[in-house]
């Protein structure tokens, strides 16, 4: 075991070579306008690399190059069982590269260095795993036919894929498209975002190691307005999965209808509320599940649970220990194996949270800890866990997606009145329960309007249950079986006997 210190890992980053190149049919190339731009740390302000600035022309090559290899059936037309050994070896790739990918990961966006290493990069490896390891055990149908017809539906992958992903968790949620994507028999083109693009691009070269043939997997780094809109346009792009923010994903949906009619499938933002009923089994816990919902990777995370909303009754006795347990959550720097908050990803993000932060003092909310940018003298962008006390759910605070850890309080005093304010907002991505009662769990789970119901817990599961939203959260779902849907079309086979 590595000697996992903040020396070590300025040590690793010291040596590390970055690669900052487009991964096209195999190989690592040069924008074709030879642009470029400042990959920055967040951690100090310094750049990383100079990387690809691609634009629509290089999606064309992109798009031809996994067009051809999808066409030539090496993988589209593997046997299931032949995938799934390239995504095992793929995953153990991972694995055996996990302190580079961990550091490119925190130095690119900042996150603390153990969760890099033990939640993205572990869970990214497990992701590919389960999906290589399902493929070859999905059944096609045969339909209850006459007696002189065979009705047969089977899945096809649906050609070439185009995958969009956010800044918070780049590889991870990369996996979470990748591993069904190309299990299911598809050519995929990545397009990471501009502002952590360095993983994505690092694990085109493992996924050529582990056998995935030239052409099937390319990454494309790139802004939004450039090469990400060329992907949404391209007429021989036929389906287009994103995570990101619900203005870019309506823009998306634009975009589809403009050109092919591509199908699109899309996880976008968040207001998740964390309820807390006077029966909660344990308020201890619940308060330090509260912190940690909203701390997490510095709250830039889609489900974060922002809106507290507290029963009236434990109220004076509940909130002071949610004010204690945010109090551990202090923001420290990311290569060091003991911080738990690191930096934002960069100062756009920082001014976004700090104008939330004033926004909410300036409509009435009693700010109770945190709401200031510290640290920096390291030259890094990092704020304060913030609790603002006193909120309706009218205020800005409590309806918009702030991405930064900015909690909101919030009271009710009934049942009736909880659901009611938990599902007042364009948003349905996730909510949790906290109840002794379990009637009322399952009644609660039934009436909020989420893709994820946690009772007496925060952000649970794993990739057995699907993820996504419901109203302006999204469409479609990632992980779990469910997620194979929406690399596949359906196709009927009828033939008569």
């Amino acid at each position: 075991m590595s000697d996992y210190s903040l020396s070590y890992w300025r040590t690793k980053a010291a040596d590390l070579a970055i690669e900052g190149r487009a991964f096209i049919d195999g190989q690592y190339l040069t924008a074709a306008g030879g642009e470029t731009f400042d990959c920055v740390s967040p951690i100090d302000g310094k750049v990383l690399a100079k990387i690809a600035s691609c634009t629509a022309l290089d999606a064309d090559i992109a798009v031809a190059s996994a067009k051809r290899a999808f066409e030539s059936g090496e993988w589209s037309r593997m046997a299931p069982a032949g995938r799934k050994a390239v995504l095992n070896r793929f995953a153990a790739l991972i694995e055996e590269n996990a302190e580079e990918l961990a550091l490119l990961e925190t130095l690119d966006m900042g996150k603390p260095i153990s969760d890099a290493l033990h939640v993205d990069v572990a869970l990214t490896a497990q992701a590919l795993r389960w999906n290589g390891e399902a493929i070859d055990k999905v059944y096609d149908e045969v339909a209850p036919t006459p007696h002189d017809q065979l009705g047969l539906v089977t899945r096809e992958p649906v050609g070439v894929v185009a995958a969009i992903v956010p800044w918070n968790f780049p590889l991870m949620m990369a996996s979470w498209k990748l591993g069904p994507a190309l299990a299911t028999g598809n050519s995929i083109i990545l397009k990471p975002s501009e502002k952590s693009p360095l993983t994505a691009i690092r694990v085109a070269q493992l996924a050529i190691e582990a056998g995935i043939p030239k052409g099937v997997f390319n990454v494309l780094p790139g802004y939004g307005h450039t090469v990400g809109k060329a992907l949404a346009l391209h007429m021989e792009v036929e389906t287009l999965v994103f995570t990101g923010s619900t203005r870019v994903a309506k823009q998306l949906m634009v975009y589809a209808g403009e050109s092919n009619m591509k199908r699109i499938w899309l996880e976008a933002g968040g207001k998740s509320p964390n309820i807390v009923f006077a029966d909660a089994p344990d308020l201890n816990a619940a308060a330090e599940s509260a912190a940690a919902a909203i701390a997490f990777n510095q709250g830039e995370v889609c489900t974060a649970g922002s809106r507290l909303l507290i029963e009236r009754g434990i109220k004076d006795k509940f909130l002071p220990l949610v004010v204690e347990a945010l109090s551990q959550w202090k923001p420290g720097h990311p290569l060091d194996p003991e911080t738990k908050v690191g930096a934002l990803v960069d100062t756009q993000q920082l001014d976004t949270v700090l104008k939330y932060i004033q926004s909410g003092s300036e409509e009435g909310a009693k700010l109770l800890a945190g709401g200031k940018q510290v640290l920096q003298e390291t030259g890094g962008v990092f704020v304060e866990p913030t609790l603002f006390d006193g909120v309706t759910n009218a205020m800005k605070i409590a309806q918009e997606e702030i991405f930064g850890p900015v909690l909101s309080v919030i009271e009710f005093d009934s049942f009736e009145q909880a659901i009611s304010i938990a599902n007042d907002t364009p948003y349905g991505l996730a909510a949790a329960v906290w109840t002794a009662d379990i009637s009322k769990a399952h009644l609660a789970a039934k009436a909020l309007r989420a893709g994820s119901v946690w009772v007496n817990q925060y952000d649970g599961g794993d990739m057995t249950a699907p993820f996504g939203g419901f109203k302006q959260s999204g469409n479609g779902r990632d992980k779990s079986l469910h997620a194979f849907d929406k690399y596949t079309e359906l196709k009927a086979t009828w033939i008569k006997l």
